[in-house]
């Protein structure tokens, strides 16, 4: 893992590595939670990031949540010192082939997660008709679309702006033009 950053932006994008204190994802036999993918992280640890320290005095968040630990997300937002606004961006998942996605949710079947969007300070957003809705292809477990980092853009402009939690491979972190502009950070990087 690399040293967390040290300079301000002014759009900050994160996935958290969240821990879902599954019996499975505890005991690492298996099963469908992020633990078995890749490290997870505890909510105690997520709190004390300094993310605030890392926020202009203008600043939005955009932070994924799903939606068993929204309470946790929202608690994040005002651990890291932002103020929860809205849902940016709802990404329903569909197959390659075009078919709605449907996991094993809590209480019922699974097809969306949620893109919650906070700001500290006053931060100006440059275009009023970015969608929340975004349908896209799911691919690997965790990995989000690709457009998710452009509609951020067009809302935003081209600030500094750094995703915290990143996954991309090394290798394809300067040929992916979606992370043109971004700084990265994460477990993976």
């Amino acid at each position: 893992m690399i040293p967390f950053p040290n300079k301000k932006y002014q759009i900050i994008y994160a996935d958290p590595a969240w821990f879902y204190n599954d019996k499975q994802e505890s005991l690492g036999t298996g099963g469908f939670g992020a633990g078995i993918r890749y490290k997870t992280i505890s909510m105690k640890d997520i709190y004390k990031l300094p993310v605030n320290e890392i926020a202009d005095k203008d600043c939005a968040l955009f932070l994924w949540a799903t939606s068993p630990l929204l309470p946790e997300a929202l608690r994040t937002i005002n651990e890291w010192g932002f103020k929860y606004k809205t849902i940016a961006f709802a990404w329903s998942k569909i197959t390659k082939n075009g078919y709605w996605v449907t996991n094993m949710g809590r209480w019922t079947l699974s097809n969306i997660e949620l893109c919650l969007l906070a700001t500290k300070g006053h931060p100006k957003r440059i275009s009023k008709n970015v969608r929340q809705l975004i349908v896209n292809i799911r691919s690997t477990h965790s990995k989000k679309p690709k457009e998710t980092r452009d509609r951020i853009i067009q809302l935003m402009g081209d600030l500094p702006r750094i995703e915290l939690f990143a996954r991309p491979p090394k290798d394809l972190l300067f040929e992916d033009e979606s992370f043109r502009g971004w700084d990265v950070w994460g477990l993976e990087c």
